[in-house]
């Protein structure tokens, strides 16, 4: 028979397993298909869930039916990917970047509707932009934001398309879905994206997914600068260093 602190850490351990689970879907996931994920029986998932849902680690969906990560799992994650354990072998990598092509680079994740800032390395130019660590920016009309959407299962991006604000930022801001769709088909299909200053005047951006072994895409790797100082024509002219860089990032990045 368990004594309590074996219950105790019975418990805390499904907990952590429906966690999982639903931290790596696609897209929220209902009692059925945590019950296979997982092994439990649908009582266990049911509680469980209900008590994660209270502590603002889950959410469920309007419905009632589906679980996906609540605001206080994504704000642990964020905590987690920024601290200097995972931040240092990242950094170096962007360093080297900066150091190869001479402009600015950063590492991002999507967050609903807004893309996050996990990490950035400034050139050595007096001209730059200053956004820190955690920063956050409308993912529809950045380069790194719209990479990340096109390259979401369709249930999730639709999802998020659904609640995108559509903010206006410059004349060059996609500020209706067709037109955002329409160019999320292009960037899935290229596998880059740029922001043509479409969310400052004066900057242009380009980004690539930093993908892993199994194929997700936990983050985008970009480069941006002032027009001028340089083109969308010269920074696309850096996908082959960001590509090679996406590629030792995805090596670091936890899975």
């Amino acid at each position: 028979m368990l004594d309590d602190n074996d219950q105790r850490s019975s418990a805390t351990l499904r907990a952590i397993a429906i966690l999982e689970v639903i931290a790596n879907a696609d897209g929220p996931l209902g009692l059925v298909e945590i019950m296979a994920a997982t092994g439990l029986p649908k009582p266990t998932v049911h509680r469980i869930g209900a008590l994660l849902e209270g502590a603002g680690l889950l959410i469920r969906e309007a419905e009632g039916k589906r679980y996906g990560p609540g605001p206080r799992l994504a704000s642990i994650a964020l905590a987690s990917l920024t601290n200097v354990a995972w931040r240092a072998p990242r950094h170096a990598i962007l360093k080297a970047l900066v150091t190869e092509i001479g402009e600015t680079c950063n590492l991002t994740l999507l967050d609903g509707t807004e893309v996050v800032y996990l990490d950035r390395v400034e050139a050595a130019w007096p001209l730059r932009l200053h956004f820190q660590t955690g920063s956050r920016v409308p993912a529809h009309c950045s380069a790194s934001g719209k990479l990340l959407l096109s390259l979401l299962p369709a249930r999730e991006r639709r999802r998020i398309l659904d609640t995108l604000p559509f903010s206006y930022h410059t004349a060059n801001t996609i500020t209706h879905r067709r037109g955002l769709e329409e160019a999320l088909k292009r960037i899935r299909r290229e596998r880059f994206s740029t922001d043509n200053q479409e969310y400052l005047d004066g900057t242009v951006c380009v980004a690539v997914p930093v993908e892993n072994a199994r194929h997700h895409v936990p983050a985008a790797l970009a480069v941006h600068a002032p027009t001028t100082r340089m083109t969308l024509a010269q920074a696309l002219e850096y996908l082959p260093a960001l590509r090679r860089a996406a590629a030792r990032l995805a090596d670091v990045f936890p899975e």
